[in-house]
């Protein structure tokens, strides 16, 4: 099977100015090695981590939504990261999938970080999504989900964890710890794209946006400065360690039940 290439995306972002952001990610993505399969944006790319949900949420048919799709049909590269979304009178922090054929998958955000009152502004998702590039299974989440290893979870059910993020510096230490536990546990690689700089709110973000590989090692990490970093993941390497060190066939099975999700 073919290596996924992908290109992590850290940079600040302009406070609740969605037309700026959008300007900002068009340059960026239209500057990715050529090669490049995925590109992943930060966590609200276009307004930062907002509480002011009914005054900056668009829906699935805004501009927003469609910049997104227009721009990985253009670029022939999938897009993805997350928005505030508006949908039935409900908000959700909504992890967006854009591929170049035009579709767009979504997963809502199942944590939400109450330290911010988010549970309070946006509606918590129910169900996972993976979603299938050239082979491969790959599962989004979204910054607070990697604090949870069972909604994180899968037994052979996903090849690539990505967390997008606007996760701040005071909390470093556990997004740098909790990303390679979570390849580890599952065996299997990890994206992590979080923002820099600070918000409207003050607060300040370090990046350390990052990759790592089944057995938990980095295999780019951009620190706190904005840029990029493109990583070729190889299936041949994570189906022989899966092979070698099956672990995964001794997992706890369970099943969540609709109170616990």
């Amino acid at each position: 099977m073919q290596d996924l290439t992908i290109t992590l995306l850290q940079t600040s972002l302009a406070w609740h100015d969605q037309a700026a952001n959008r300007e900002h990610f068009a340059e960026l993505v239209h500057s990715l090695p050529v090669n490049t399969d995925v590109a992943i944006l930060p966590e609200m790319f276009t307004t930062g981590f907002t509480m002011d949900a009914a005054t900056y949420a668009e829906p699935m048919s805004g501009p927003s939504v469609r910049w997104l799709t227009d721009l990985a049909r253009e670029r022939g590269v999938t897009l993805c990261g997350s928005l505030n979304i508006a949908n039935g009178g409900q908000y959700f922090n909504r992890f967006l999938w854009a591929t170049p054929d035009g579709q767009c998958q979504y997963y809502d955000k199942r944590h939400l970080f109450r330290m911010a009152g988010e549970h309070h502004h946006y509606t918590a998702g129910q169900q996972r999504l993976i979603v299938e590039l050239n082979g491969w299974r790959i599962c989004p989440m979204v910054c607070y989900d990697l604090r949870f290893p069972v909604w994180s979870r899968g037994i052979n059910e996903f090849d690539l964890l990505v967390y997008v993020a606007n996760w701040p510096a005071a909390r470093r230490s556990a997004w740098t710890t909790l990303l390679p536990a979570r390849a580890v546990e599952n065996q299997c690689y990890v994206a992590g794209v979080n923002r820099v700089g600070s918000d409207g709110n003050s607060i300040a973000y370090a990046g350390d946006s990052s990759v790592h590989d089944f057995l938990g090692e980095c295999l780019a990490d951009l620190g706190a400065e904005p840029g990029q970093a493109t990583v070729a993941l190889s299936h041949d390497a994570l189906t022989r360690y899966r092979q070698k060190f099956p672990a995964w066939q001794d997992a706890d099975t369970f099943r969540l039940t609709p109170d616990q999700r």
